[in-house]
């Protein structure tokens, strides 16, 4: 008895789930073409107490990318401060990996679902990880708390300063929170900075309305957001999203129509009246026909949008069910009623024939141009389980064991990955026929930025922008191009 109990392992105990609020500062706003410079983060509880130190790190600008000036203006992370003290992206992605999106982490950032995310999953993709078991795998999950703060400023605004513009018009510019709530941000676009504030500012809305701030954290998931807003039983729900007007504190009631690619859904923004909405449309047509009789612009299913736009199931969009309006002044915040809501209900629901039209017009927009570079085509399709295993060798792989080492890829894109994945990180495991071949690729990939860098840099100079970083910009294109 003892010897079997002996022999019995120890059941390991799953860690709690914890939130790490992470921010990143890049090259530019291309995932697919630009990079990670610096990373910084903050581990937390569920009540959003720090767990260990900060984390803030610079990656390595490789010699194939030219930084948006304006972007360097704005971080003041020069790509020569990245070279001298940044990890490498294989580095970087081992690091995140063991130490950042552990099992049960919660990846959480401020429009994080539209922007760090997508660097994120380019970065893996580059590097031969998993670009989506990060968010998903051994409990991880991810959260975007823009859409959480905008919808609480509509519906549940109390207890919290929020800033408008100089017209007046909404606005939730996390340094501009930050300020009217006295909440220390000492430097807006450092990513370490800009974690810090995120955090208090989920304090905010979790002390003063804690009910909704539970609420949109639980259902961060995709399967929660589906039980919502699904076709099999269409009901109007409240929505909060960038794509709606400042006007109305980017708050709607909206109503699910169609599917839509990849498992998601379209949706139609109930404030609007279809019939007045086709009124116009046809008006606008007839005026702008060409003396051949051919359709204007206008006659496509896209000028319906943002009043039907695609909603993501896995964006952690802010919704909820039309209980939250349980209050005239909820309503009134944004500019509607139950009388209007049910009305265009009805009025939608009469035209099924354009529900059916704007979704064939909706599937026929490309989604991506066809991607020419290997790192840009992540989402041309998933890999196989074979070519999984073998870009888990890749990353694994040591500097002696990359020199000869050619997997037999079945997916075409993985060969020329591995091409500039040894050439970022382990130049020296190329061999003299690879080495011409990346530096053909990386000066073909400079001579595609050099021109708009030049202007940039033209231009800056001309405004007295920081001439050091002018100075350092123009430095660093001139390290990277043939004597």
């Amino acid at each position: 008895m003892t010897g079997a109990h002996n022999s019995t392992k120890a059941l390991k105990q799953p860690s709690p789930e914890t939130f790490f609020f992470y921010d990143l500062e890049t090259s530019g706003l291309n995932p697919r073409s630009d990079r990670i410079m610096q990373f910084a983060g903050q581990r937390t509880t569920l009540d959003l107490e720090p767990i260990g130190d900060p984390v803030n790190l610079l990656v390595k600008l490789a010699d194939d990318t030219l930084p948006s000036p304006e972007a360097i203006m704005v971080t003041k992370i020069t790509p020569q401060s990245t070279v001298q003290d940044g990890l490498s992206e294989a580095e970087f992605c081992k690091y995140l990996s063991t130490e950042i999106f552990t099992e049960n982490t919660i990846a959480t950032g401020y429009n994080s679902a539209r922007f760090d995310d997508e660097f994120m999953r380019y970065l893996f993709w580059r590097n031969f990880y998993d670009p989506y078991e990060w968010q998903w795998k051994d409990g991880r999950s991810h959260w975007d708390l823009l859409d959480v703060v905008r919808m609480t400023r509509a519906l549940r605004p109390d207890g919290i300063n929020w800033p408008v513009t100089e017209e007046g018009r909404a606005t939730n510019r996390l340094e501009l929170i930050t300020k009217l709530n006295h909440i220390s941000h000492e430097s807006a676009h450092d990513a370490l900075s800009d974690v810090n504030a995120l955090i208090d500012v989920s304090r905010l809305i979790k002390q003063h309305q804690p009910k909704l701030f539970d609420y949109l954290f639980r259902l961060r998931h995709k399967k929660s957001v589906q039980a919502l807003v699904n076709l099999a039983k269409p009901l109007p729900f409240v929505y909060s999203s960038g794509r709606y007007s400042a006007d109305h504190d980017k708050t709607t009631v909206a109503f699910p129509i169609a599917p839509a690619r990849h498992g998601n859904v379209l949706v139609f923004d109930l404030r609007y009246n279809l019939d007045e909405v086709l009124a116009k449309k046809a008006a606008e047509k007839r005026e702008s026909q060409t003396a051949s009789g051919a359709s204007s612009p206008s006659d496509k299913a896209s000028t319906f949008f943002p009043i039907i736009k695609e909603l993501k199931y896995n964006h952690c969009p802010a919704v909820a069910p039309l209980s939250v309006l349980e209050s005239a002044h909820a309503w009134q915040n944004i500019h509607l009623d139950r009388a209007t809501i049910d009305k265009h209900l009805k009025i939608l629901l009469a035209h099924p024939d354009l529900i059916e039209r704007v979704r064939e017009q909706y599937e026929k927009m490309p989604e991506f141009p066809k991607a020419k570079d290997a790192e840009a085509a992540l989402y041309d399709a998933f890999l196989d389980r074979p070519d999984r295993t073998r870009c888990d060798a890749v990353k694994n792989a040591s500097l002696r064991d990359l020199a000869d080492f050619h997997p037999d890829f079945d997916d075409p894109r993985l060969p020329e990955l591995l091409l500039h994945y040894k050439a970022r990180n382990y130049p020296d495991a190329l061999s003299e026929a690879e080495q011409s071949t990346w530096e053909q690729y990386r000066l073909a990939r400079l001579a595609a930025q050099q021109g708009s860098y030049l202007e940039s840099l033209k231009k800056l100079a001309s405004e007295n922008a920081d001439s050091f970083l002018i100075e350092e910009l123009s430095l660093w294109l001139q390290s990277l191009l043939p004597y």
